[in-house]
Formats: C-alpha cells, structure tokens, sequence
C-alpha cells in the first residue's frame, strides 16, 4: 500500500502502523490525506493478518496539529454536507480492530477529532490537546461535540470546545482525554507494548467485545453526525470565519518568512 500522505508500515506480530507523512505542515489534515486514510482503512480491514492499528505522526513536533487551514478558508456548505472529515472518523472509530493513537506533540482541531475516534490514547508528555475551532470562527464538526462528551463528561467538554483551550498531557491525562502519559522517547514501544498485550487474547473475543463497547457508547446516529456538518457549515458561509482563518494564514506566513530570514 502506497500512499502520498501517510506510510503504512507493516508488522510480524499482527499489527500496522499509520503515520500521518506531512511533518512540514504539522502533518495537517487536508482532504489528500482523508482520501488515503480512507482508502488505506478500507485496505486494512481486509487483511486478515492486521488485527490492530497504531497510529502516530511524523517528525517530533504533531501527531496531527489540525485541519490544512488553507483548504478549510474556502469551503462552503455544500462541503460541510459532505461530511468529509466526520464520515472518515466514523470509519475509524468502527475499524474491525482495536485502535492505538500514540500522541505526541500537538493533535488538535480535526487531530483530536481523529485521535477520539481510536480506541485507546497514549500521550506523550509533550502532548497539547484541544478543539480550537471556536477561535476560526467554527465549530469542531467531525465528531468532538459527542466524542469529547462521553470521553471527559458534558461540563468539561463544554468549556474546552467553548473556550477552545489547549490542554497539555498532564491534564489530558486527568481528564480522560487520553489513557497515559508516558515519556517521549517511551510512547511508541509503550502503544506497541499495549497493542502486544491485546493481541495475546482471542482475536474474535476482541473484535466482538469492540462491537459491543460501540454498541454500548456510542448513541450518535447518522441524523445527529450530519447536525454536527450543517451547524459547521453555516459557520463555513460567515464573514466571520473568513476574516478569523485568513488572519491565521498571515500570522503563520508571516512567521514563517521570519524563520526563513
């Protein structure tokens, strides 16, 4: 499986591993890598000798720092519709496998949303948490406003999407936002450790224990998933948002001609 963002890395003890291959950008969410996610989901699931999935970024800095804003800045209702980013993580969360995110750095925005789609959630203790989409004049429209409710309870996912606060790992841990914390150069072997320790018991018991903890957690139906796009959407049309990314946009060019000077 070859693909232009991500890399497939294929294991002997039953697993693979994706990474997210645009360290450059963070490795940012843009609909180039939703496409080869998807596909590379698709792929996965049926390969019988692929009973879990790691996931994690590239480079040191982001496990994936957010939706490509550029992309973001133009779209418009009908993409919102879509359900592009929403119907990926839905893909995700309902993977025939278990599912590992191993975090580092920043997993914001859409990252999170992703990151709360897997089933289990390794941090780093570099890890910066959040959904800061109320600060580009959005909201978090791929599943956080009921992932991050049933992962750290309804106050405490009000306040973050409300406030759109980023929460490093200590807190992420003590809220549930993730499982662990463990220490920077630890996080892959302890997610691989993890995944070992899975795949030690009967593949059909996991799978049909994953089915069932879906079942039991997850209430979302396909009417409120698409309440989550279209309140999105309308943001997509507003004035506001345009002027908020755009003024994203400049900052981090403007930054990134002071690094290059």
């Amino acid at each position: 499986m070859s693909y232009e963002t991500i890399e497939i890395q294929t294991t002997n003890e039953g697993w693979a591993e994706v990474v997210f291959n645009r360290p450059d950008v963070l490795n940012a969410l843009n609909l180039r890598m939703v496409n080869d996610l998807s596909s590379a989901l698709d792929e996965l699931a049926a390969e019988d000798g692929v009973r879990g999935l790691i996931f994690h970024g590239a480079g040191d800095r982001a496990f994936v720092a957010g939706a490509d804003i550029s992309e973001l800045v133009d779209r418009k209702v009908e993409d919102a519709l879509k359900a592009i980013n929403a119907g990926l993580f839905q893909k995700l969360e309902d993977f025939p496998r278990p599912t590992i995110a191993a975090i580092r750095g920043y997993c914001l925005g859409g990252g999170s949303e992703l990151a709360l789609a897997c089933d289990i959630r390794i941090g780093a203790d570099d890890t910066v948490m959040g959904q800061p989409e109320v600060k580009l004049g959005i909201i978090p429209g791929a599943g956080a406003p009921h992932r991050l409710t049933r992962v750290v309870g309804t106050g405490m996912a009000r306040e973050l999407i409300f406030t759109g606060r980023l929460v490093k790992a200590d807190e992420c841990a003590r809220i549930g936002f993730l499982n662990r914390v463990v220490a920077v150069d630890a996080l892959l072997e302890e997610a691989r450790g993890t995944m070992r320790s899975i795949l030690k018991n009967s593949d059909l018991a996991v799978r049909l224990a994953k089915v069932a903890l879906n079942a039991a957690s997850n209430s979302v139906d396909r009417r409120h998933m698409m309440l989550e796009c279209i309140s999105q959407g309308i943001t997509f049309e507003s004035e506001d948002k345009r002027e908020r990314m755009t003024r994203f946009l400049e900052r981090k060019k403007a930054k990134e001609e002071r690094a290059d000077g």
